[in-house]
């Protein structure tokens, strides 16, 4: 049963808003800490090729959020309901990888909010995280929690995007050096590659615009044309933060400077802009890690409950959520840097399970499309894009050991 048959229908605002809040709930979830942390530690490493990597991470972003939103939107079912239908069990074994794993980027998205707050204001980091986890908290337990979550991650969403073209503008890197090795990298590093597309793709970030996109009514074929909307403008939004930060980062790096200090992104973002860049970075973290708190804690919670649980429970499972993740953190006393990394390699293994279900769903079971026919041209993409993320886990595999020590 779709899960939209159990809700009330929204007005046409309403919908928008809900549709906005998907949008951005998809590039904010994607621009998380850890994504602003792997983009500084691999520029800094690697400099003008990290590049390449980016443009690898939004085309490999393309082909599976065209592919996830399209499958989910038109069926009107979440992920792991698909994937009971397919093969029983199926779907909760997708359940557990992504809880898990969300899990996982919570603890290092709470972690992130803990950095900011004390780069933007001065505060202990786990003082700051464990405010921005009740701030969080405060959203679901609202009346209105979904409103108030499309509200919050288009604001800041459109807050970050402005931080970071002030930066990047300040910054001034060399651009023309930064598009050439976008197609001809001096360096091609898999590990960088999984680790990027993992924190971007992998694991509940997949699911996040898309399940909640349900929420907004827009399912079933007769809304394809407003789904692939939908979902090719979260991805240029999406897109277009990756470029800015990397910009950003890029152009400290190319003006010689060497970062050295344990928290590498806001010392780029300080030389940049000196004591406004250490606020403009505060800001942008802790933006991007309470956005991502709220997409992970959503997303994750959308794949142990069903269609027929009451939102207001759904809600409750999800403060239970945040707050065991915040506990977490404080107790873990892990140096962030290391967690959040370690939590995108992580959930590159994910990828190729929740995608393949999707997949096959289009390929073989019209019967829970509708009998939508669905495009070849997009299932080929997604297959040749769904290979390629089996050689990426396998290389996360072999390489996640050696980068988590």
């Amino acid at each position: 049963m779709a899960d939209t048959e159990n809700k009330p229908k929204l007005s046409s605002s309403a919908r928008r808003t809900a549709l906005l809040g998907a949008m951005f709930l998809m590039a904010t979830s994607a621009i998380g800490p850890g994504f602003i942390t792997q983009t500084t530690v691999f520029t800094a490493q690697i400099g003008a090729a990290f590049a390449f990597a980016i443009l690898a991470s939004i085309l490999i972003d393309v082909a599976v959020q065209m592919n996830v939103w399209r499958v989910i939107g038109v069926s009107g079912l979440r992920a792991h309901e698909l994937g009971n239908k397919v093969l029983p069990g199926v779907g909760w074994f997708l359940a557990g990888l992504v809880f898990i794993g969300g899990v996982v980027f919570n603890i290092g998205n709470i972690a992130g909010t803990g950095l900011g707050a004390n780069a933007m204001l001065g505060i202990e980091p786990k003082i700051g995280g464990a405010i921005s986890a009740g701030i969080a908290i405060m959203i679901f337990v609202s009346k209105k929690a979904g409103m108030a979550l499309d509200r919050i991650v288009v604001f800041l969403g459109a807050i970050m995007i402005l931080l970071m073209i002030y930066v990047a503008i300040v910054a001034a890197p060399p651009v023309g050096e930064a598009l050439k090795n976008a197609v001809l990298p001096e360096q091609i590093d898999f590990l960088i590659i999984t680790t990027l597309v993992g924190g971007t793709v992998g694991g509940y970030i997949t699911y996040a615009g898309a399940h909640r996109m349900l929420d907004s009514g827009v399912t079933g074929p007769d809304n394809v044309h407003e789904i692939t909307r939908s979902s090719v403008i979260g991805i240029l939004v999406t897109g277009l933060m990756r470029v800015l930060l990397f910009l950003a980062i890029f152009g400290v790096v190319a003006g010689g400077a060497v970062l050295t200090s344990d928290n590498m992104a806001a010392e780029a973002f300080g030389i940049a802009a000196g004591e406004i860049g250490m606020r403009v970075f505060g800001i942008v973290l802790w933006a991007a890690a309470i956005t991502s708190v709220i997409g992970a804690a959503f997303t994750s919670v959308s794949f142990i409950t069903t269609s027929k649980t009451p939102e207001r429970k759904r809600n409750l499972i999800t403060v239970a959520f945040i707050a065991g993740c915040a506990v977490a953190y404080l107790f873990l006393g892990q140096a962030p840097q290391e967690l959040l990394i370690f939590a995108g390699a992580f959930n590159g293994l994910i990828l190729p399970v929740g995608f393949g279900v999707l997949l096959f769903v289009a390929w073989r079971r019209r019967d829970l499309m509708h009998g939508y026919a669905y495009p070849t041209w997009l299932l080929i993409v997604g297959v040749i894009t769904w290979f390629l993320t089996l050689f990426l886990g396998y290389t996360s595999l072999t390489g996640l050991a050696k980068l988590w020590g």
